[in-house]
């Protein structure tokens, strides 16, 4: 009996040691190592990628936002703030609720199928109202003109960036909502247009809040 009161306390205390030495381990050493390696090669992407703008923390480049302006008396939805570049529709254009308005709750996509009757609307109206912000004195936007990235979710919801196309679409309706010349917002956005990544992965791409810091910049030594 003694033997085995032995055996068994002498195995508790390996299982324990065990349990310290490996909880030290990956607990405490591993996490230390790879966050020192993170922090002193990528120490950008270690701390989410942020952008800053006067001075302060105002995003990440990982991770849409919403310019709105704010809710009028007896609105559920606020109306766009058209003075600024307008990101991808969040989440089905709002309509659900798994992430409207970029909340970061849940990230997710519509799960609703390409004949699906709600899908189809949501895209209809968006491309009318895309239309319709869009088309300014001088300039009109064709149906033809509206790629699909200006009225469709990403697939998590939260896509920072927008094509070189939709940016372009909403070149002069900025230009005539602060006050400047088209040309020079063109090539705001044209400086802000990221090709490929490595030169043939992914598409062009253009993220909305570096641009719309850049406008506000411009805006103001106007």
């Amino acid at each position: 009996m003694n033997n085995s009161v032995t055996n068994t306390a002498r195995l508790l205390w390996a299982g324990l040691r065990a349990l310290l030495v490996l909880t030290v381990v990956t607990g405490v050493l591993y996490p230390l190592a790879i966050t020192g390696v993170a922090q002193g090669l990528f120490p950008g992407q270690a701390n989410g990628s942020e952008i800053k703008a006067d001075g302060r923390v105002v995003g990440s480049s990982l991770i849409g936002q919403s310019y709105n302006l704010p809710l009028k008396k007896g609105q559920e939805t606020p109306d766009a703030d058209l003075k600024w570049f307008q990101g991808r529709p969040a989440n089905g254009l709002g309509a659900n609720s798994v992430n409207t308005q970029y909340k970061l709750i849940l990230s997710g996509a519509t799960n609703r199928s390409g004949d699906n009757a709600d899908l189809i609307k949501w895209v209809k109206d968006a491309k009318a109202a895309v239309i319709k912000d869009n088309s300014v004195n001088g300039y009109t936007v064709k149906p033809s003109d509206v790629p699909a990235d200006a009225v469709t979710s990403s697939g998590s919801g939260l896509d920072p960036d927008i094509s070189p196309q939709y940016a372009d679409l909403q070149v002069h309706r900025i230009a005539e909502k602060n006050g400047l010349p088209a040309a020079q917002v063109q090539k705001l956005v044209d400086e802000h247009t990221d090709g490929r990544t490595l030169g043939f992965m992914g598409e062009p791409r253009v993220n909305v809040l570096e641009l719309n810091i850049a406008l506000k910049a411009l805006v103001a030594k106007s």
